[in-house]
């Protein structure tokens, strides 16, 4: 199991449409709004990190109101 994390930047006045669309996609395990620089932290768990990816791009980041992310890979050491 790949997990990643994505900080996502959000037009505020948006922010309950989008966490309503964010909730409702498959593998986003965690989703909290924060403070800070961005507005929400995610959890994303899929089988291969290439799926996880496409979660993002064809998914999220596509969402009205989502104005940018970054994407955090988790890395595991042996």
């Amino acid at each position: 199991m790949e997990t990643l994390y994505l900080l996502a930047e959000v037009d505020l006045a948006q922010l309950d449409a989008v966490l309503q669309r964010i909730r409702s996609i498959p593998h986003v395990v965690e989703v909290e709004a924060v403070t800070g620089p961005f507005d929400l932290i995610l959890k994303i768990q899929a089988d291969h990190i290439n799926e996880a990816l496409d979660i993002v791009l064809q998914r999220i980041r596509r969402i009205p109101g989502i104005r940018a992310t970054e994407t955090l890979v988790t890395v595991t050491g042996g």
